[in-house]
């Protein structure tokens, strides 16, 4: 069995709750296809970092980073009142294309 530290628990607790709290956003710059890929919660609790995975061109990605931002004092309330912890973390979010590179790696190798 694996041992896991708090702070990776934690991490993991924040990103179920970090998605299902931009799928209830109201924002017409996120689009339905935003995902939280996954969220770095330091040590103290303070900050976290969230890796936002959002699919289509610059100017979409822009926008979600933008409305995600936006909302930041909205999510943190929330997650705030989610989780029972001492701290919320203070997110910030940054634009991850793991998934994106995936499928297209994955359309590569169709055409192979």
């Amino acid at each position: 069995m694996a041992n896991y530290s708090r702070t990776d628990r934690i991490s993991e607790e924040v990103k179920r709750e970090l998605s299902a709290v931009i799928r209830e956003l109201k924002d017409p710059r996120l689009p339905v296809m935003t995902s939280v890929v996954s969220v770095r919660v330091t040590k103290d609790l303070k900050f976290a970092k969230a890796y936002i995975s959002v699919m289509g061109d610059e100017t979409v990605k822009s926008g979600a980073l933008a409305a995600l931002k936006s909302a930041s004092g909205f999510i943190r309330r929330e997650i705030g009142h989610r989780l029972n912890l001492r701290n919320t973390p203070e997110f910030t979010f940054t634009i991850d294309d793991s998934i994106e590179y995936g499928a297209h790696i994955n359309e590569i190798l169709k055409e192979l």
